[in-house]
């Protein structure tokens, strides 16, 4: 990813604390009128969503909650459905032969604007155990313990 005409509008901050993340991705996001419209006005949250691999070889954000656009009225969309996302056929084989194997999840790191397309950067990521996640906490406290007495 080029760092030209990028703006991040959402992004997953607990991603990293959750899940060892194994390999990234970048996706498309077929979208309908009003909802591109309130993702280019920040309005997405992707907290709570993953992805999911259909039979029909296709690859669905769920959960994500991209709230209605105010001027849209009648047209607007439903916050919560399912949105389709578009990759090549052999990244999708990858993620679906890694999740059935290896037992492994797939997750949305964020959404971006890139080339005034909205595309989200998703993640093939191995669930932590509680131990990780206090090992985690532990790292982090010593790092900013470090920066304070750094700072003296």
């Amino acid at each position: 990813m080029t760092e030209e005409n990028i703006k991040v509008v959402a992004t997953n901050r607990k991603a990293g604390f959750e899940y060892f993340i194994v390999e990234r991705f970048e996706a498309g996001l077929a979208l309908q009128g009003s909802e591109i419209k309130s993702i280019r006005a920040g309005q997405i949250s992707i907290t709570e969503a993953y992805v999911e691999i259909s039979d029909q070889d296709e690859a669905w954000l769920i959960e994500a909650h991209i709230a209605p656009y105010v001027e849209a009225n009648r047209f607007n969309h439903d916050p919560k459905r399912p949105r389709r996302l578009l990759l090549h056929r052999k990244e999708i084989y990858r993620m679906f032969n890694s999740v059935k194997q290896k037992g492994m999840t797939i997750i949305p790191l964020k959404v971006f604007i890139s080339n005034r397309r909205a595309k989200i950067e998703i993640a093939l990521a191995k669930g932590k155990k509680m131990y990780d996640k206090r090992d985690a906490i532990a790292k982090r406290d010593e790092e900013r313990e470090e920066q304070r007495n750094a700072k003296y």
